[in-house]
């Protein structure tokens, strides 16, 4: 049971983050056309009519009954609402190797996160391997930019979007009565709710268009494909792997993934946008994918040490 799990949450450590990294490019294409409320708003709003359509034709199930509502609400409360109301607001008045560098501290301050309210103290080798990551994140974001904004307020809601995240992580691993599906569809409410209602309040106050905003996916081809695929692939498939991740290998181990979106980010940018490829972005991706393997090196070798001896005694 204990390898399945082990499979099961690396596998889905892993296909979370590259379904997140992924996203970098449908992000960078519709971002051009439209605001980023506009995006947050449409991908909640129709990632909670896809997953509401599927449970009402009992192709997916939850059930809330005689369960506290309390752990949800923390978990909605942290992700997606304070994380992305921190992180786009962080972007929008910092650099861009700013705000990379504070969102790859959120690997570190999840096993702070673990550590303070689980109890839950990392390995010698997690630790090696989440810093190896953050030194690869850090190396590429560098080699891109290294300029300064000194913006107190971009620091300010980097800042809380890396605790968001990380108390995001905690509160799944002790949220054990729930399943995947609903946090999932949890965490979908409360997006389609918060984004969809700012940005009616964006469209209708600042740009005093409503109209526009309804028909952006109608008549905007790149936003369309952008808002289904982070939609349906991040909003339900990446969030549902990212939850199910976290209650398989608990937080500290699924930390260690989150350098890959950098990886694939970078790989998905060069190859699909044609942006450049330099020598410092591949040192970084080396690294980032060294501190992954060196964070779940111990577990890895257990595994395949426990299956030799059943293979030699079967």
């Amino acid at each position: 049971m204990k390898q399945n799990n082990l499979l099961t949450g690396c596998l889905c450590a892993l296909g979370c983050e590259t379904l997140f990294g992924m996203s970098y490019i449908f992000t960078k294409q519709a971002i051009d056309t439209a605001s980023t409320l506009s995006l947050l708003g449409w991908r909640f709003l129709i990632a909670f009519i896809i997953m509401s359509l599927f449970i009402a034709l009992g192709l997916l199930k939850i059930n809330l009954k005689g369960k506290s509502l309390k752990p949800l609400l923390l978990i909605v409360l942290c992700s997606p609402v304070i994380y992305f109301i921190g992180e786009t607001i962080g972007i929008q008045n910092t650099t861009a190797s700013e705000s990379g560098v504070f969102l790859a501290c959120i690997p570190v301050a999840s096993l702070i996160a673990s550590a303070t309210i689980l109890h839950k103290n990392p390995t010698p080798l997690q630790v090696t391997g989440i810093l190896i990551t953050l030194a690869g994140v850090l190396v590429t974001v560098f080699a891109v930019s290294a300029s300064s904004s000194f913006s107190f307020t971009g620091y300010t809601f980097l800042l809380i979007a890396v605790i968001s995240c990380a108390l995001y992580c905690v509160f799944v691993e002790k949220a054990n009565n729930y399943t995947g599906i609903e946090i999932t569809y949890g965490m979908l409410t409360a997006g389609a709710l918060v984004y969809t209602l700012l940005a009616l309040i964006e469209a209708v106050f600042v740009e005093k268009n409503l109209s526009a905003l309804i028909a952006l996916p109608f008549q905007n081809k790149t936003f369309l494909i952008a808002v289904l695929y982070q939609g349906i692939g991040c909003s339900i498939l990446a969030f549902f792997l990212s939850n199910i991740a976290i209650a398989k290998i608990g937080v500290n181990r699924t930390s260690s993934f989150l350098g890959i979106a950098t990886v694939v980010s970078i790989i998905t940018g060069a190859v699909i946008l044609g942006e450049p490829f330099t020598n410092f972005q591949i040192l970084g991706a080396v690294i980032i994918l060294a501190g992954v393997y060196t964070a779940n090196m111990q577990k890895i070798k257990e595994q395949e040490s426990s299956l030799l001896f059943k293979s030699h005694h079967s």
